[in-house]
């Protein structure tokens, strides 16, 4: 794909991203991406078939995006799937925190595309729930406790987003320890 069409796809996916947020899903509009792009509304359909496809576009750009996130840190982990998983983790809020408008898509609930995107949408984790089962693989644990331990280490990620949308923490390094703190201290509990 040539640079200039590279760009314009990623433009569109970008205002296709804030027109979620704006609009969700069903009042999403191509029309407006489009306008919002300040490109004809032909332009978007050189890039994506129609809707469904711009909206699962958009899942796997921002699936993308956290991928190479992921790599990145996984790269300055050491070869403990501990610490892989609780750095992941932490990564993962941090993805989310400084790409609000990503999580959004992550959110994304709407009873017309949910059986479409769910598993697209799922992708986002594929990578840190295989480190989890080989983690509970090595060390034996039973599944009522791996149960457990996901839930809860998936609250502490979850609740640490919401506690800041609603202004009770800030995103800032004391709250990234303590959540790095928590999440690590769950594998030490029985």
């Amino acid at each position: 794909m040539a640079e200039r069409q590279k760009n314009m796809r990623e433009r569109l996916l970008l205002a296709g991203i804030d027109e979620i947020n704006t609009q969700g899903v069903t009042g999403f509009s191509i029309r407006r991406v489009a306008e919002n792009c300040g490109v004809s509304c032909a332009a978007p359909y050189k890039h994506f078939k129609d809707k469904r496809d711009f909206i699962a576009s958009i899942i796997e750009y921002v699936n993308g995006k956290w991928a190479q996130r992921q790599k990145e840190i996984l790269a300055s982990c050491g070869e403990s799937l501990r610490q892989q998983i609780v750095e992941v983790c932490v990564g993962y809020v941090r993805f989310l925190m400084e790409n609000p408008f990503f999580r959004s898509i992550l959110m994304l609930k709407d009873a017309e595309y949910d059986n479409i995107y769910h598993k697209t949408r799922g992708e986002m984790s594929s990578r840190s729930q295989q480190l989890e089962r080989d983690f509970f693989a090595s060390s034996g644990m039973d599944l009522p406790t791996q149960r457990r331990k996901l839930q809860t280490v998936r609250s502490l990620i979850f609740g640490t987003m919401f506690l800041y949308d609603t202004g009770e923490i800030q995103y800032n390094e004391e709250t990234m320890e303590n959540l790095r703190f928590n999440i690590d201290r769950e594998f030490d509990l029985p």
